[in-house]
This record gives C-alpha cells, sequence and structure tokens, in this order.
C-alpha cells in the first residue's frame, strides 16, 4: 500500500494589512516612553527640548529609507536578522553579522520589554502606591506574563488586537494634546534665543546629544512590521508606507504632547515631575481626571510591549529557521503557527529582566547595544547590496542615495558616542565606579564572536570550512 506524503511544514501567513501594519509600529513606538522621558529631555534641554524630539524625528525619517529599501526588497520573517546575511554575505561575513544580531537580541529583546514593564510598574503607584520595591517588581512581572498569554494566538487575531490597542494609544495622545491646546498659558520655544545662528552649537552640545538618546528611544519601532515581514499583505508596497505613516504620526503626536505640557507646566516644573502626565491632568481637571490618564497610559504601556515582543520574537525563529541557531526556535505551533518556543524564551527573560534592573539601566544600554550591529552594520549594508545586486529590481529606493546612508550612519555614532550611562560596579567592590555601555556593548559582541567561531568549528562551516 502506498505511504502518503507527510503535510507540509506551516509557514507564517501574509494577513496583516496597512492599517494593522501601521498600528502595530505606532503602539511599539510609544509606549512608555515620552511619558517617562519627556521630563528628562526637558532637564537636559531646558527651553529647547522641542528641537531634541525633532532630531529624533529626523533621524528616524532617514533611517526610515533604510528600512522601507530593504523591508520591501525582502520581505521576510527576521528584519534585520536578514537584512544582515543578504548584505554580507550568506555563507561568509554575512553569517556572524546576523549571528552577532541575533546573540545580541536574545538579551536586548528582553531589556526592551523589561523597561516598558518597569515603566508600566512605576505609574501604575501613581494609581496604587508601592511602597515597597518587591510590590512593583511583582507588577511588571505580572504585566510580561499577561502579554505572552495574549500573544499566544493565531497572527490575524493578533493584527486585530493591535488595531483595538492602537486606538487606546490614540485617545490618550488626542486627550493631551487637547487639554494643552485649550488651557495653554506660557511660551514655548522652537529655536535658541539668538536665531538660527546658535542652532549649530546647539545641535552639537553635549546636553542635544544625551536628550537625542532619550527622544530616539521614544521613537523606536517604525521598523517592527519589517520583522514581521513574511505576515504582510503586498510587503513591496505595504511596509515603506507603514513605516512613514508611523514617523510622521507619531512625530506629530510627540511634538503637540511636548509643546502642550510645556505650555500649561513649566519646563522648569515639568523636569523634575515623576509623573508628568498625571501631573498635567491634574492640573487641568483635578485628580480623577488625573487616574483617568494614568490608566490610559498604563493601556498604552502594554499595547507597545505587545507589539515589541510580537516582532521580537520572530528573529530568533528566522536564524534558526536558516539553520544558523538553534533548530528548537524553528519550531511553529502546531495549531496557532507561530515561532512559540521564540515567544516563550524572549518572554521569559523579560519576566526576569524586570525582576532584576532598574529603568534608567535599561534605555541607554538598549541603544549601545544596538547601534553598531543593527543600525550602522545595516545602512553599510544596503549599500553593499546596491553594489553587488544593483537597484533594477528594488521595489522603493531611497531619494539622494547615498545622502540618507551616510548622514544616518554618522548621526547613529555620534548618539552611540554620546551615551555617558554605564552599569554600576559597586557589586565588584568598586563603589562610585561604573563600565560605560558602549564598552559593554564591544564586550557582547566580542563575545558573541567567540561563540561563533567555537559553533562554527563544531559544524565546520565557514570560517572552518573544508
Amino acid at each position: 500500500m502506498p505511504q502518503l506524503d507527510s503535510p507540509p511544514a506551516p509557514v507564517l501567513q501574509r494577513r496583516l494589512g496597512l492599517v494593522q501594519a501601521t498600528a502595530l509600529n505606532m503602539i511599539d513606538m510609544v509606549g512608555i516612553g515620552p511619558f517617562v522621558t519627556l521630563p528628562l529631555v526637558m532637564g537636559f534641554m531646558g527651553p529647547y527640548f522641542l528641537l531634541a524630539w525633532l532630531v529624533g524625528a529626523g533621524l528616524s525619517l532617514v533611517d526610515g529609507l533604510i528600512w522601507s529599501e530593504l523591508g520591501a526588497a525582502y520581505p521576510e520573517a527576521g528584519g534585520s536578522y536578514r537584512f544582515l546575511k543578504l548584505a554580507y554575505g550568506e555563507h561568509t561575513w554575512g553569517r556572524l553579522m546576523s549571528f552577532l544580531y541575533v546573540w545580541q537580541t536574545l538579551v536586548q529583546a528582553p531589556l526592551v520589554v523589561a523597561s516598558g514593564a518597569i515603566g508600566f510598574a512605576q505609574y501604575f503607584g501613581y494609581l496604587v502606591p508601592l511602597t515597597e520595591p518587591w510590590q512593583a517588581k511583582l507588577v511588571s512581572g505580572v504585566v510580561v506574563l499577561l502579554l505572552i498569554g495574549l500573544l499566544y494566538r493565531r497572527i490575524e487575531e493578533i493584527g486585530k488586537l493591535g488595531v483595538l490597542l492602537w486606538v487606546g494609544v490614540l485617545g490618550l495622545m488626542a486627550w493631551l494634546i487637547f487639554g494643552g491646546l485649550t488651557n495653554s498659558n506660557h511660551a514655548v520655544a522652537w529655536l535658541p534665543v539668538g536665531g538660527i545662528g546658535d542652532l549649530p552649537g546647539l545641535l552639537l552640545s553635549a546636553a542635544m546629544g544625551q536628550a537625542a538618546v532619550k527622544t530616539i528611544y521614544s521613537y523606536l519601532g517604525y521598523y517592527n512590521i519589517c520583522h514581521l515581514g513574511a505576515e504582510v499583505k503586498e510587503p513591496h508596497k505595504l511596509i515603506p508606507r507603514s513605516i512613514f505613516l508611523s514617523i510622521l504620526g507619531i512625530m506629530a503626536l510627540y511634538l503637540l504632547l511636548n509643546w502642550s505640557v510645556g505650555t500649561v507646566i513649566p519646563w522648569q516644573d515639568a523636569q523634575h515631575s515623576k509623573f508628568i502626565v498625571s501631573t498635567f491632568v491634574e492640573q487641568l481637571y483635578g485628580p480623577v481626571a488625573a487616574k483617568a490618564a494614568t490608566a490610559l497610559v498604563l493601556w498604552v504601556a502594554f499595547a507597545s510591549l505587545f507589539a515589541v515582543l510580537l516582532g521580537y520574537s520572530r528573529i530568533p525563529y528566522a536564524a534558526a529557521a536558516d539553520g544558523e541557531f538553534l533548530p528548537v526556535f524553528a519550531r511553529t505551533h502546531p495549531t496557532k503557527h507561530f515561532p512559540h518556543v521564540s515567544l516563550l524564551l524572549l518572554g521569559g527573560l523579560g519576566f526576569l529582566f524586570s525582576l532584576l534592573f532598574k529603568l534608567g539601566e535599561v534605555i541607554s544600554a538598549i541603544l549601545a547595544m544596538r547601534i553598531l550591529v543593527q543600525f550602522v552594520g545595516q545602512a553599510v549594508g544596503l549599500v553593499l547590496l546596491r553594489r553587488r545586486r544593483g537597484t533594477a529590481g528594488l521595489p522603493f529606493r531611497m531619494p539622494l542615495y547615498p545622502l540618507p546612508v551616510m548622514v544616518a550612519v554618522a548621526v547613529w555614532l555620534w548618539m552611540f558616542y554620546s551615551i555617558q550611562d554605564g552599569i554600576p560596579l559597586g557589586w565588584l567592590g568598586l563603589p562610585g565606579r561604573y563600565l560605560p555601555f558602549q564598552v559593554g556593548a564591544l564586550l557582547m559582541m566580542a563575545v558573541g564572536t567567540g561563540v561563533f567561531l567555537l559553533w562554527s568549528r563544531r559544524q565546520q562551516r565557514w570560517p572552518f570550512a573544508r
């Protein structure tokens, strides 16, 4: 009796449209970021805090051109993992670059999840006072576990849920902006007192560098849909559109939000506020409204974490499906068809990190680890791809090439240099000393390279192939 062929392995399905793709990008971008970094940026920049948000938007738009060209041309699961591997050679240096990206993702992605969960717990403390440190840790941990449960389902259901969460994001921002527009009492500066002539010096100042690190953290996520490239309908059109709709929409919301807050609460006072949104709404409408606004902030923070964990869970899956990572991560759920092993690992590490770290210790670390391999490496990789494959088949080509690439690399390196935080070394008996996050990022790359070489030698693959 002839044997029946085994059914084909389940594959990711293209079910996400433009609205869902844009929603997943935007809720990833907003999150808790602007609500915890707004006072910090005011502290660095004083009355010129809006400039820092414009710088963050400018870098996002320039870098968005890189993501759009790559995402439209190579719409597969994994995003940067696939881009780096193709750009630097699938069987040579691309193996190392993509491995380093996945290697860093196993740490930095859970840190991103943890940062949002910790920020969630911080604002939750406005509604329910958390008098003991363990109480805040409990809240952040429960948030991560709830996220894992919600993401444990089919992609089309996730797309619908993402749009629902997006409505909460837009609703909160609209309320805050309306409050500022109808109750402004203070002027907000868009340019230095001296005018355009003083602008270059201010843009290159140390304060702007530190402030821009915080604002770009709040913009990160405009590329989230590239991680889900294998699940987007008509990706050659929808990926670039969703990226730029997300950046422009969030830029407008952030500028209006900061303008609104700055015209109601003087920046001298706002920079010291721990719950700036709650303080803002309480001053306008009273404590009851402030609690409602805080609840919406929590909604937004949760929505962002939802999109973050969704996108990052596809990266180890893509690497494993390529045979470049542990095979267990290539497994998809037998009935729901999503990479459940990857989701559980990253979610589990996010849960652990949310219990171990503070918010201020992760924001700069996240950027420091991502800039060199992901953002700079990817920009250079685009140039390599164009030289090797040409531009005739590209569904989206950035204008003014190579100027956007040059600007993006220069600004990313400037931001890497501007990071001034580090890992405290008190636990090593060195009170008051710290390891700069830039050094930590380089060490992590070095360790990852060592692991890659050992693994490749064991498998007799490049650079040890016979």
